[in-house]
């Protein structure tokens, strides 16, 4: 039998494609909001708080980024038992409630203990809009929509950083806290009114310890899935490594102060213009075809940054960063989405608690290897384009296993749900 889920009844799904889209979209967003928003605040967060190393103000993007992806092995398997919407908004309102103490803490160990609160409150939005996503879709249509999601999802990244550096000018990094409460309590309002429950009373699946391990066994037991799986985890680790690193790369070696949100939302729009051509290009070549060429552009700009680094024994123009930034971030782009949606094609039928193993796995692992990209930031980008290379190479190898040595085959043809 197939692993695929029953779709909800037609006329149970009341809102159109568009507003769908753009409700996963918000979903998504909260987790971005709880990192790039605060970005250009990183420096003053580091003072206020007695901080003594700017690498070590890092830790508040990995505290967040390790607590959702641990948390979210169990919202999966919730979402699968009890329906989409309750995990969800249980999760929310951790966040909001971790996003208000946020504001008002005065030490650096509260803030980390806080920050994975809300990264554990967070983790709902990224499991659960992928688990919606599939319930609806399916193969190249599923991918046209992750695709389309992504675009309005990377908005976010392009307006954020200018948000926060905005909300600077008129207060504190205390007010930075409070604007995310404020954004998720309206997405999740919208949630509440507008999305209706997306998993069938047939699909649901028994909250048991042999239905949760028999889940996850059939995740990890799936070359495909967990091939994919594990290639994105380490491709995932150069876009945390980004984050982690941007503000000291265009602020302390480029010298771009306040402009810094704008360098971040050019690189930003790159990747929303490579999910936009994803979206219109995927149904007529494919996932697989278009993910694994552009994994090939990935290593071998980020091979071309290292040899740049070595050649100029120092930091390269800053024209040439922002060009290889946009080149290396467009392809990893067209890899992630595409990648996310093989991991996840054969595994319809648990697509809760597989979208929770495969982001508790690609947040864990991307985000220990940003962070270590991040912590060996040494006044150059050579840890930057090194670990871009090194991590594209490794997932090059589990796309090969993956694909038992055959790359850009053509997959089947779709199976679409449209509403």
């Amino acid at each position: 039998m197939p692993l695929d889920s029953k779709q909800p009844e037609r006329d149970s799904f009341a809102i159109g494609r568009r507003e769908f889209i753009a409700i996963i979209a918000a979903i998504m967003s909260i987790n971005a909001l709880g990192v790039d928003i605060m970005l250009p605040a990183l420096p003053q967060i580091g003072e206020s708080l007695h901080v003594q190393s700017a690498n070590h103000v890092q830790y508040i993007i990995t505290a967040y980024l390790l607590g959702m992806g641990v948390s979210q092995l169990f919202y999966g398997p919730l979402s699968d038992r009890f329906g989409r919407r309750i995990p969800l908004f249980g999760g929310l309102a951790i966040y909001i409630v971790a996003s208000l103490a946020s504001a008002f803490v005065s030490d650096f160990t509260t803030m980390i203990i806080l920050r994975i609160l809300q990264g554990v409150g967070s983790a709902s939005s990224r499991v659960i809009s992928m688990s919606i996503v599939r319930d609806r879709f399916s193969g190249r249509a599923m991918a046209e929509v992750m695709s389309l999601t992504m675009m309005v999802f990377m908005i976010l990244p392009i307006l954020a950083p200018a948000t926060g550096q905005v909300i600077l000018f008129f207060g504190n990094w205390h007010l930075i806290f409070i604007m995310m409460a404020l954004i998720t309590a309206v997405i999740g309002l919208w949630v509440l009114i507008r999305m209706p429950e997306t998993l069938a009373d047939s699909n649901r699946r028994p909250l048991t310890f042999k239905s949760v391990v028999g889940g996850f066994g059939i995740v990890m037991t799936n070359r495909i899935a967990l091939c994919y799986m594990l290639a994105t985890s380490f491709i995932l680790g150069a876009l945390f490594g980004y984050i982690n690193s941007a503000q000291q790369i265009f602020v302390d070696i480029y010298g771009l102060g306040e402009f810094f949100p704008l360098a971040f939302a050019i690189v930003a729009a790159t990747l929303a213009l490579a999910s936009f051509l994803n979206s219109r290009l995927v149904g007529r070549f494919g996932m697989r075809r278009i993910s694994q060429t552009m994994l090939f552009s990935f290593i071998g700009f980020s091979l071309l940054w290292v040899v740049l680094e070595l050649v100029l024994e120092g930091p390269i123009p800053f024209p040439i960063l922002m060009t290889l930034y946009m080149i290396v971030m467009f392809s990893f782009s067209l890899v992630m989405g595409n990648f996310n949606a093989l991991a996840m094609e054969p595994l319809g039928a648990i697509a809760g608690t597989a979208s929770s193993v495969l982001g508790f796995t690609q947040t864990i692992i991307g985000a220990s290897l940003g962070a270590v990209i991040g912590q060996a930031f040494d006044g150059t980008t050579t840890p930057v384009a090194c670990g871009y290379f090194v991590l594209g190479i490794i997932s090059l190898g589990f796309v090969l296993i993956a694909e038992g040595g055959k790359l850009f085959r053509v997959q089947n043809q779709p199976r679409r749900h449209e509403q």
